[in-house]
């Protein structure tokens, strides 16, 4: 008795003492717990990573107040892009899209019209095998598709749609992740460690600056005035004209969003809206792509503070649809303009936890 009472004894220490895969934790609430106040609190990186060690080298030097190179809390921004930066966007392709395009094809309550869902079934079929879309047809995937599939509703009838995409549909070709869980686990332990170091974070994205604020909320701790992206106009229920100088609502009118994209915040569109919006250069941008570059230079040239951009590189194959051609571009754009590049491949331990697996279609 007494040894079967001490192997019970043994394997329950054993269970407690057990690594903990560190990998699994890929729901929105597990993302959110996420949690990194130093450096030694980092998980998902590869410790050996030259991206992970100049990030570290960097926040430890610009955050001590005996460096030549401290920089004062107030100034400490950072910028992060969103698809392809904090999350997937080869799932296939861009979250508002994804949204746009299940809003027009899925959602038998919605009725599109013959030339939206004409278009968003061309979009989808060439997404789902993976292939670019043509530039035409990525003009009239705003034109027809985000712009029109959910005018009409209101902010609050918005912001129950996203909330109610986000937990029930699932990424294409990505086994056991919702769409609203696929955050780069690696990038949320850099924004959590940024902002226990008294970083301002803000999203600069291309995505509909609206779906992002549902889709971040209670993922990362950025209030929803700190996220920048694409705007689409509003309209009232008794003046449907974008053009909402010179009229004002009666008691009651609702606000109501319009069917007309108003600014597309990408490439420099970016750097304006930084100032516009922040009103400070950054001190530190993440990013992904040609359309976060105008970012990149803007924070680390002519600025009065130690600054460094980051861009990652979409070169993993195995855990995600990566790109050799673009992860290429991408790394030589790096090494030409100062930039830091993050291989996704060889930094990330993982990207979204290992019980989330690539499907080879």
């Amino acid at each position: 008795m007494k040894k079967k009472f001490l192997a019970c004894v043994l394997a329950l220490a054993a269970g407690f003492m057990a690594p903990i895969n560190v990998a699994d934790a890929i729901s929105r609430q597990e993302i959110a717990a996420i949690q990194v106040n130093r450096s030694s609190q980092f998980r998902y990186w590869q410790k050996d990573s030259a991206a992970y060690q100049a990030l570290v080298s960097y926040v430890e030097d610009v955050t001590n107040k005996k460096s030549p190179h401290f920089i004062p809390v107030k100034d400490r921004v950072a910028v992060f892009d969103c698809d392809g930066t904090l999350m997937c966007e080869t799932a296939p392709y861009y979250f508002d899209a994804m949204l746009s395009l299940y809003r027009v094809l899925d959602d038998k309550s919605f009725l599109a019209s013959p030339q939206v869902r004409a278009t968003a079934q061309k979009v989808r079929s060439l997404l789902l095998k993976h292939e670019k879309l043509p530039a035409d047809l990525s003009k009239r995937l705003t034109k027809d598709v985000k712009s029109n599939a959910f005018a009409g509703m209101t902010p609050g009838e918005f912001s129950v749609y996203v909330k109610n995409y986000i937990n029930t549909s699932y990424e294409a070709g990505l086994t056991n992740l919702k769409v609203g869980e696929a955050f780069y686990l690696p990038m949320i332990e850099v924004v959590s460690y940024l902002q226990a170091k008294d970083f301002s974070v803000y999203i600069v994205s291309g995505c509909d600056r609206e779906m992002l604020r549902v889709l971040t909320d209670g993922v990362m701790d950025i209030p929803p005035e700190r996220i920048i992206g694409t705007n689409y106009s509003y309209v009232t229920e008794n003046h449907p004209s974008s053009k909402l100088d010179g009229y004002n609502i009666v008691p009651g009118e609702k606000l109501l969003r319009g069917n007309e994209r108003v600014f597309k915040n990408t490439e420099a569109n970016k750097i304006a809206a930084i100032q516009r919006e922040i009103g400070r250069q950054p001190v530190l941008a993440f990013g992904n792509s040609e359309g976060d570059y105008s970012m990149f230079q803007y924070t680390i040239h002519d600025n009065p503070y130690k600054s460094a951009a980051f861009v990652l590189l979409c070169d993993d194959l195995e855990r995600e649809f990566g790109n050799s051609k673009k992860a290429a571009a991408t790394k030589a754009a790096a090494q030409e303009n100062g930039w830091i590049p993050v291989s996704m491949r060889d930094d990330f331990k993982t990207i979204y936890g290992e019980n989330v697996i690539r499907v080879n279609e």
